[in-house]
């Protein structure tokens, strides 16, 4: 099989990206770490990665593999995007590496399946550390889904109902964040939602992903505001919205969580949890050198 190799950058690697996603997951239907649905998700705002020219690898079918680094506040996250048995791991892992080589002073980040021993062993290679931090993957087949659970007081409304307010995400995400999710092919304005109450104030948000190519529901993110926890809004979100993707046709749901308190909620709702997810760092040259003086 001949695979060739291709620098691309913004939205075309965005969109290449999500071919190697959605091709991994048909694939394995439960085996690695990300949807096609949250690549998208982490451009929701412009990073200084988003032009980065990147290597994605094409067999003559499309999209095999992609380096992934992905600029947050303090770090860059490095992902290997892989079909499996096509393109090496190892060979992404380099070439992502190698694009990191004139930033120099930022640290790195990758997250880890617990069962994904081969990519863990290359970031340690390559200086990352295990941390103690965990985080988790589950799913639920979508006939198994909840019930809608209302709360008084409070509705359910979607970016078509409410396009003409400010998004709801804007203050943690940036103005930016509604004309850029909407560059994403996998966006559906009709399940962005948005809790609120009987004065029409934002309780919390939901945005959900369907994948009409893998027949995935994906819930990337989920907030519910501090003054209105603990009233059962976030279950009214999630089950809202895990009803709306089945009604779209998906056919399996999944979400991920970094915390006790989301892991409860979800699994309280028939998720099951999949995998322990580990997180390893490579800190910036500077900081190394300062842990080590």
């Amino acid at each position: 099989m001949v695979v060739r190799r291709e620098l691309l950058r913004g939205l075309e690697r965005l969109n290449a990206t999500t071919a190697v996603l959605q091709r991994a997951r048909l694939a394995d239907p439960l085996g690695g770490m990300w949807e096609a649905a949250d690549v998208q998700w982490w451009w929701r705002r412009p990073c200084t990665t988003d032009e980065l020219a990147l290597p994605v690898w094409f067999d003559e079918a499309g999209p095999v593999a992609a380096a992934g680094l992905t600029a947050w506040d303090d770090t860059w996250q490095a992902d290997v995007f892989a079909v499996p048995s096509i393109v090496r791991d190892e060979e992404v892992w380099a070439a992502t590496l190698e694009a990191t080589a004139g930033h120099r002073g930022v640290a790195l980040q990758v997250l880890v399946g617990a069962d994904d021993a081969p990519l863990a062993g290359l970031a340690i290679q390559s200086g990352f550390t295990m941390t103690a931090e965990l985080s988790g993957t589950s799913w639920m087949d979508a006939t198994q889904r909840p019930p809608v659970a209302p709360v008084d007081g409070f509705a359910v409304v979607d970016r078509v109902a409410s396009g003409n307010r400010p998004h709801p995400m804007i203050a943690r995400n940036g103005e930016l964040v509604e004309p850029r999710l909407r560059q994403c092919s996998l966006y559906d304005p009709t399940l962005g939602l948005a809790v609120e109450d009987a004065d029409g104030k934002v309780a919390g948000y939901a945005l959900f992903w369907f994948d009409h190519t893998t027949l995935v529901g994906l819930l990337e993110p989920m907030r519910v505001e501090d003054d209105f926890q603990r009233r059962g809004l976030a279950r009214m979100l999630l089950t809202e919205g895990l009803d709306r993707l089945a009604r779209k046709g998906a056919g399996r749901l999944k979400v991920g969580f970094e915390t006790d308190a989301a892991r409860s909620l979800y699994l309280g709702a028939g998720f099951v949890q999949t995998s322990v997810d580990r997180l390893l760092i490579r800190p910036a040259p500077h900081e190394r050198t300062s842990t080590t003086t």
